[in-house]
């Protein structure tokens, strides 16, 4: 994992090539001082620094606090500009996952205990800092992971917190634990990016050793939720659907359009859902940490996508009317 440096611009309020980065939404440095891991246009974690976690509780007390969403299990957070949502995005990477993606290039995010113990407060606190920095750019947090819902109630706390301080908010997840999505932490989401793995049982299957179903009924729970009536009625929560090529693996061409259908049959349902997906192409990066975990990394030989390949898969996209990138 690397751990970018942070930079600390000179301080005081006159105008800075950094400060205009920051309203054209390309903020790619820590602004004005402002002790953030940095990571430009990518989406892996940086560590904990700056953030104090929650050391000496007693088991009792910390099982209470995990239950009633005041503490959580935290890998990492950073601060990132044009992945995880609009604008630069505080990203907090939670601990714990359902899924064992075969090509997961953060497997140190698989279970809980491997994080760290965070105050939900103490991430509001990091939220408050950035605040000029997301109404610069028209940022805001995203809650990834790991697995979010692994987390219901910590993830919860943190929405409804940053939606009284006025910040769009989204969380990044598989929708396999979409059940633990309440009404009211649906509400207090703005933006959700839903990794639809695969369109085929099967592949889905063996890409994540889960059944797909789950991941279909949240997509299309998301969609009606925005309907007259629903619980988001006032407030239509977005969807950017994220897809992982990987070849010989997901790209067969059923496959995709399976994946492609779906996604269509969500805006169908109500119109605007999906404004956005993103075909992301498989790379090697989490390659040295399942080595360093000590486990079989079955995607050691596979090379990533070419753009072809890759080209083949958005126009696939494409051809169901959705905006792909």
């Amino acid at each position: 994992m690397t751990h970018p440096t942070t930079q600390t611009p000179a301080a005081g309020p006159a105008p800075t090539p950094l400060r205009d980065a920051a309203r054209r939404g390309q903020l790619d440095v820590a602004p004005d001082g402002l002790d953030a891991p940095v990571a430009p246009r990518r989406r892996t974690g940086a560590g904990l620094d700056g953030i104090t976690t929650a050391e000496g509780i007693a088991r009792s007390d910390k099982l209470a606090m995990m239950r009633s969403g005041e503490l959580g299990s935290v890998h990492s957070w950073e601060l990132v500009t044009a992945v995880d949502g609009p604008g630069s995005r505080l990203t907090v990477f939670l601990s714990g996952c359902p899924l064992q993606c075969l090509y997961c290039h953060n497997p140190d995010t698989l279970q809980m205990r491997d994080g760290e113990p965070v105050t939900a407060d103490e991430i509001l606190a990091r939220v408050r800092r950035y605040l000029p920095v997301f109404r610069a750019t028209r940022g805001g947090l995203t809650l990834s992971g790991g697995e979010v819902l692994q987390q219901p109630a910590f993830a919860a706390r943190i929405l409804r917190g940053a939606k009284e301080l006025g910040v769009h908010t989204a969380i990044d997840t598989s929708g396999f634990l979409g059940t633990a999505l309440s009404d009211d932490m649906l509400r207090d989401t703005d933006l959700v990016l839903l990794d639809v793995k695969s369109g085929d049982p099967e592949t889905y299957r063996h890409v994540t050793g889960r059944p797909l179903q789950p991941t279909l009924d949240f997509g299309r729970r998301l969609a009606a939720s925005g309907l007259p009536g629903g619980v988001t009625a006032d407030k239509p929560v977005e969807v950017w659907v994220r897809f992982v090529l990987v070849p010989d693996l997901t790209d067969d061409v059923e496959n995709v359009e399976r994946v492609a259908e779906y996604v269509a049959s969500l805006n169908e349902l109500r119109p605007g859902t999906v404004t956005r997906v993103e075909v992301l192409p498989f790379h090697q990066m989490g390659k040295e940490k399942w080595t360093a975990f000590g486990r079989d990394y079955a995607l050691a030989d596979t090379s990533a996508p070419s753009p072809e390949l890759t080209e083949r898969v958005r126009d696939q996209f494409r051809a169901h009317g959705l905006t792909t990138y």
